[in-house]
């Protein structure tokens, strides 16, 4: 009986990870794709991909997890330029992009990130 309840919270726990992680996912996605479309430029791939997480400390001083995405834009359709977003739960606090978007995207995060 322990080890059925081990597991019971170990899939838990992993299940809460997963969900976790499409949010930030999908948070991601649509940032990447409002800011390139607020910089007229192509969004490539129509997707994110996950660069990194950590632990980090919020503002109510909570520890959460922090994670960073990569997505590329084109501004001709022929290069290919890097972008980033970094989210801290489901909230931006930092961005790097097409410069239009990111002046857009910076006014956007309170107390300047």
């Amino acid at each position: 009986m322990p080890t059925l309840l081990i597991l019971l919270i170990v899939g838990g726990a992993g299940f809460f990870f997963f969900t976790a992680a499409r949010a930030a996912a999908e948070r991601a996605t649509e940032v990447g794709h409002d800011a390139c479309q607020a910089a007229g430029v192509q969004w490539l791939d129509q997707s994110v991909h996950a660069i990194g997480m950590r632990l980090r400390r919020k503002d109510n001083g909570w520890l959460g997890l922090e994670r960073s995405f990569r997505f590329e834009y084109s501004e001709d359709g022929e290069n290919r330029h890097i972008g980033r977003i970094v989210l801290l739960g489901d909230k931006l606090v930092g961005f790097s992009g097409p410069s239009r978007a990111a002046q857009a995207v910076v006014r956007s995060i309170p107390n300047g990130g």
